[in-house]
Parts: structure tokens; sequence; C-alpha cells
């Protein structure tokens, strides 16, 4: 039998989506669907995420989306944009009743206008208003396969054996979680101009070592400074975004939460720079952490770099009212300008 993972945690006896959870539940027994997290009790960690992903053939998400809730479902969003073997042909569809998965949903659409995501959401997170949809919209989708994503397997990179372990005079290492495919020039600039002065005020520069966009730019600047820089990837994303050159250290992973997880292990303080879903991904890992109290994230800031444009609106203004509904303000920081960033960080 087909395996759904449905998301969601039913808070007690009292819970107004209790009854809704509940039809969900009969209507995908009676579909022929075995069900996971019934309860909603089952903890995701991002050691086990990928586990979850592998043995799971659908994806269900209810009313009620919360930080973790939202989490997953950009982490699969952003496993379908990345062509993660182990989601191929795996619908997602999700329970928007409530209308509280908006607020994301014109996160993604945003960012697809402004160039950070090249999918349109609506493709991969397949909404739906009723229960009765939701079944319908997994029938219909598990039948037709998951549209492709629009990108190919283009580079073969050697793995580079980079272990230069951190110089003692470093002040912390700073992990910056940007755009791996957003080319314009003035973002590239800032790139470079912030891996430029983190080497030069002793700060490391973490990243998800990619080669393209803000990305690059990031570790060209602090290599370029004569920083210690290092990054994490994974052998999937390798073949599509490339690796960048003079990496410090580099720490190679089977999928992208334990790459999240090393590059926050390494890291004191990080910048959220302009990026796509995986950024936003990479920030509500962080939120999370932060939520638990996690020995993780103890003591270390988060700066939003909100980079305006030329008209003064804000890179992540649809992103902030969000974190404002889901998370402590107190748990990050906003800045309009790498001056700002850097003082921040200091």
């Amino acid at each position: 039998m087909p395996l759904v993972r449905l998301s969601g945690t039913v808070l007690g006896a009292e819970d107004e989506g209790r009854s809704t959870r509940a039809k969900l539940l009969f209507l995908l027994y009676n579909a022929g669907w075995d069900i996971s997290n019934s309860n909603g009790n089952q903890k995701i960690t991002l050691a086990n995420i990928e586990e979850k992903i592998v043995e799971s053939d659908a994806f269900v998400f209810t009313p009620g989306a919360s930080l973790e809730d939202m989490f997953k479902a950009t982490s699969v969003f952003v496993g379908y944009q990345t062509l993660d073997k182990h989601l191929a042909g795996k619908p997602t569809v999700i329970l928007n009743s409530d209308f509280s998965w908006d607020p994301l949903f014109r996160l993604f659409a945003e960012l697809r206008e402004l160039g950070t995501v090249r999918q349109d959401h609506r493709d991969f997170l397949l909404s739906a208003s009723t229960p009765e949809k939701v079944i319908k919209r997994l029938h219909l989708a598990a039948k037709q396969g998951m549209p492709d994503a629009g990108r190919e397997i283009a580079i073969k990179t050697e793995i580079p054996k980079a272990d230069t372990p951190a110089p003692s005079d470093l002040v912390g290492s700073v992990c910056v979680f940007c755009s791996a495919s957003l080319e314009d020039p003035a973002y590239i600039s800032d790139g470079e101009e912030l891996g430029r002065r983190l080497a030069e005020n002793k700060f490391g520069c973490v990243s998800g070592a990619g080669k393209t966009g803000i990305m690059g730019a990031v570790v060209r600047g602090s290599v370029g400074a004569g920083g210690w820089t290092a990054g994490s990837n994974v052998p999937h994303i390798i073949e599509l975004e490339g690796l960048p050159e003079g990496l410090s250290c580099f720490w190679l992973r089977d999928d992208i939460y334990t790459r999240m997880e090393v590059m926050i292990e390494n890291s004191d303080s990080f910048v959220i720079f302009p990026g796509g879903a995986g950024t936003v991904q990479e920030l509500f890992a962080l939120m999370i952490f932060k939520q638990q109290g996690s020995e993780l994230m103890k003591g270390k800031k988060v700066v939003i770099f909100n980079r305006p444009d030329a008209t003064g609106k804000g890179f992540w203004d649809s992103l902030l009212p969000l974190m404002e509904r889901v998370c402590d303000r107190k748990d990050y920081e906003i800045a309009t300008s790498l001056d700002e960033v850097m003082a921040m960080l200091k």
C-alpha cells in the first residue's frame, strides 16, 4: 500500500483541526493510502527528515500552518527544485481551508518574480480547499506524475579534499545563506563585498559551497581577500551548480538537511542574504532551533539583509510579516545595508 506522510500536530481534544484531521484520515484510508504520523506526534529533525521522505510516497499538509509545517513544505519544494531522487514522482498536497498557507505561497510567488525561484510553487505544492479535494489532487498527481523542474545535471566537478582548520585569530565564522541563481550584477557585487568584508574583519565565511549566483560571489570575495572560507554541499546539487574555487574547508554531505546541520554547527552567526526557497528553508531551520532552545543556536545571531532595490522596496518585504506571525522578534535582526550587517555581526 502507498504511504502518505501527514503533517501537523493535534493539540489535544479541543483542537479545532481535530475533526478535519479525522476526516482526512478516513478519506485517505478509504482511498487506499497507509498513513504515517496519523496522530501528529512524530518529531522531525535535520538528521531524520530525509529518511521520512525516502519512506513516504506522498505528503499531505494540514490547515493551521506552523513554522515547522512551513519548514517541511519548503523543504519538499526545495527537494523538487534540486532534483532530489527520493522525491521523484511523489506528490505534495496542502489543505489550505483556513488560508494559513497563503503568506508562504505569496512569498514563493514574489521570489519567482524576483528571479530566485524559477519554478511555480503551485505546480509542486498542490493546494486544496477541502479534504475531498485533497484525495482528488493526490490521485491525479500520483497518476500524472510530478512536473519537470526545468533543470539538468550538467556539471562534473571533482570533490576537493579541503580541510584546513580555522586560523586561531578568527573572531568567529559567519554563515551566509543566499541565492545560487540570482545573477543581477548589483546583488553579485554585494555578495563579493560581504565576503571581502568578512575576511578583512577576521570572520570566517561559511556557505552552501555553490559556484553560481550570490553564493559563488560571497566565496570569491572572501577567498580574494585571503579569508578562511568553508562550505558544505551534496552530490546532486554539486552536479547542478558546481563548486567554487579556493575553499579552505569542505564538508560533503548526503542530503540538504545534514548539509544545513554541519553549516550551523560550524558557524557563530548567520546572514540571510537575498535568496530563494532554499534560503527560506534555512532561515526557518534556524528559527526552529531558536524556539527549541537548541545548543546549536545558543548565543548565535541571525541577521536578515532586507536589501532595498532602486525603488526602496526591500527584498524580504514579503517574508518579514510571515516571520512576525510565527517567530519571536528577538530571535533575528533586520539590516538594510552592508554597513548595518557588519555592525550587527561585530
